[in-house]
């Protein structure tokens, strides 16, 4: 009876194990019946905290792609390493479409072309949906710092040690910093940040000298007089601050950064399920007050296919990989 009962527990352990297992292989496997897309609520993973502009962007988003999409949108902040932490997150998740991704310059321009080893790869991991925006990155600084040109700034950092705030390694911003110290030969102490709101609040507290920073974020602090902003990083000026010049026009020829957002998914979602979220988005984005919220936010609302997405990604990681060796930047 002993050995019965010792066969008849085996036999039960192995069939619970079986079938746990089974379910462990069916969350990772993509929705049986994707026509039914979306059944429940959808997240976005959003690499930076809250307060930041790649934040702010998905907020903006997620507030009509809910009605769009009929389901509740989650916005979850998984900060750290330079957007890394979220990045690696979402591409691990199940690519069933109810996980989406803040991809952008950050994950899918900088990061590949300048860490050595990424635990996720932003091509082969990630499927593009479509991209969002677009906005220049702007260089503030404290009001108290004395400079109101690019030029009084570049005397002033070489007769002084300035300190230098960016949003994270890897950051649009931070490798703005690096294309401005190597343009300007100025030797600038770069501060990394958890995103770009911590880091704009120690320059607000004067606590550092400044910041390159996504525009989108800047432009409430620079309206309320609490920063000084010297110059942009597009070709062109933006209709936000039409009276600050390109770094182009303040002498440097060629230095151009835009940052931009955009949507991802994992790898493996179907079809389907992408063309669903693709004219999701593209429909949000052409919503007249969608639109004028991003106007408002300074961002220059760019829908696209997914091809068109998946193509930019590739020039992107090309041209800042290019950067990277010039400048000799590589990181573990």
């Amino acid at each position: 009876m002993k050995v019965c009962r010792t066969a008849a527990a085996f036999t039960l352990a192995v069939a619970a194990l079986t079938a746990a297992d089974a379910n462990a292989q069916k969350k990772k496997q993509p929705p049986a019946h994707p026509e039914s897309y979306p059944s429940r609520p959808v997240r976005i993973i959003v690499p930076f905290p809250a307060g930041g502009g790649v934040d702010l962007v998905n907020r903006i988003l997620s507030s009509r792609l809910s009605e769009v999409l009929g389901q509740q949108i989650v916005v979850e902040n998984r900060s750290g390493a330079g957007g890394n932490v979220g990045a690696d997150m979402a591409a691990k998740s199940t690519p069933d479409g109810y996980t989406l991704f803040a991809c952008g310059i950050a994950s899918h321009g900088v990061g590949p072309a300048i860490y050595k080893k990424l635990p996720f790869d932003p091509v082969r991991d990630f499927e593009p949906v479509s991209m969002i925006g677009t906005t220049p990155n702007v260089l503030i600084v404290h009001p108290g710092v004395p400079a109101r040109t690019i030029a009084e700034f570049i005397a002033h950092a070489k007769s002084t040690k300035i300190t230098w705030a960016t949003p994270g390694v890897g950051t649009s911003p931070h490798m703005t910093s690096e294309l401005f110290k190597l343009a300007t030969a100025t030797n600038l102490a770069l501060v990394p940040y958890k995103g770009g709101a911590p880091a704009m609040q120690d320059v607000m507290g004067g606590h550092v000298a400044g910041m390159w920073g996504n525009l989108a974020e800047q432009i409430a602090t620079i309206k309320a007089g609490r920063t000084r902003p010297l110059a942009v990083s597009t070709l062109k000026r933006h209709a936000s601050l039409p009276d600050i010049p390109t770094m182009a026009e303040s002498g440097f020829p060629g230095f151009e950064v835009t940052a931009w957002y955009a949507s991802c998914v994992p790898a493996g979602v179907p079809k389907s399920v992408l063309d669903k979220l693709n004219a999701a988005i593209v429909k949000t984005l052409n919503l007249p007050d969608i639109r004028e919220r991003y106007v408002q936010n300074t961002v220059d609302v760019v829908p696209t296919t997914r091809e068109e997405l998946r193509a930019y990604i590739r020039t992107e990681i090309a041209k800042w990989t290019k950067v990277a060796q010039s400048a000799g930047i590589s990181l573990d």
